[in-house]
């Protein structure tokens, strides 16, 4: 289970990477957001992977850290709003150059 959510998270943390270095804005827009996805899934995995654990703690029994699961519930909507952010911004500055590269200008 370990190797599954590791392997998922160095693959959106590539694929975030990658598309950030593009020179388009939807691209970089796009690798952003699998960027925090990575750190999301970082951080909920960091609160200890347990399957069939109670949802109340009992006495010996074994549960999970609701502390990264608090965090990446706050991290959603956080990075939920800098990316609507975000895409208003791009959306201007195509408006205002006519062109969507993420220096504003265009090659040569």
């Amino acid at each position: 289970m370990e190797a599954v959510v590791a392997t998922a998270i160095g693959i959106l943390t590539a694929c975030g990477v990658f598309l950030m270095l593009r020179a388009r804005t939807f691209p970089v827009v796009l690798g952003l957001t699998l960027l925090s996805y990575a750190v999301n899934l970082f951080l909920f995995a960091s609160g200890r992977l347990m399957l069939d654990a109670p949802p109340l703690i009992r006495a010996g029994a074994r549960y999970t850290d609701p502390l990264p699961q608090a965090l990446v519930l706050t991290a959603i909507v956080i990075g939920f709003g800098m990316t609507a952010y975000l895409l208003m911004v791009a959306l201007r500055a195509m408006a205002e150059t006519g062109d969507d590269h993420v220096d504003g200008r265009e090659k040569s």
